[in-house]
């Protein structure tokens, strides 16, 4: 006897029980997770701050070039943790399916298919792209673009933005001839991959040297 059924033979309160107990389980898994992304995000972005400040006070072109190549990793790192976890407030006000992964990692949930509605995974998919230009937005606000790493890194989570819209709006055209997301979703290949990266990585370039 499997536990599934051991579950329904020991009657109505003992599923109620083990469904709160799955549920607590998850949310734990979550807190962990945003925990360990927020971490990750503050870390990276304190990082890019100690080489900005540096390049203020020093002037030195070393500061400058750290200053920018370290806005280059911490606005994408931060465009696509703000993307992901828009992702998932999409996913939770449609009221989709999901589950939480169970070992720390870039995605915050896993997305039900087979039990959620085209309606709930476009709620999903443009909560993600939504929180993309969200996390670009507030780059802006927060940083006067004044000096080559501070524009970097409002020029990088623009281009992290793009990216993920290269990858993810054709698959939503795709959906709606389809209505099958997941072989969309399946089409992604390796090429298509890197043409985007290359399409956002020229573009976060041009916009940086336009600015500086």
């Amino acid at each position: 006897m499997n536990s599934e059924q051991q579950t329904a033979d020991a009657g109505p309160d003992a599923a109620a029980s083990s469904t709160i107990s799955v549920a607590a389980t998850e949310f734990d898994r979550q807190l962990k997770l945003g925990f360990a992304h927020l971490l990750l995000a503050v870390a990276l972005l304190s990082l890019w701050a100690a080489a900005d400040v540096s390049q203020a006070v020093t002037g030195l072109a070393l500061s400058s070039l750290l200053s920018t190549g370290m806005a280059i990793v911490a606005a994408v790192v931060f465009t696509t943790l703000v993307h992901e976890w828009c992702h998932f407030l999409g996913a939770k006000f449609s009221g989709a399916a999901y589950t939480v992964p169970a070992t720390l990692g870039l995605f915050v949930f896993n997305f039900d298919f087979a039990r959620n509605s085209l309606a709930q995974f476009y709620s999903m998919s443009h909560a993600g792209q939504a929180g993309s230009w969200l996390a670009v937005l507030l780059l802006y606000l927060a940083v006067p673009m004044d000096t080559a790493g501070r524009v970097m890194l409002v020029c990088a989570a623009i281009g992290s933005a793009v990216f993920a819209g290269l990858i993810e709006w054709p698959v939503l055209r795709r959906t709606r001839r389809s209505g099958n997301p997941l072989l969309e979703l399946a089409r992604i290949d390796r090429a298509g991959l890197y043409r985007s990266a290359r399409i956002a990585s020229a573009l976060t370039l041009l916009l940086w040297l336009l600015a500086i």
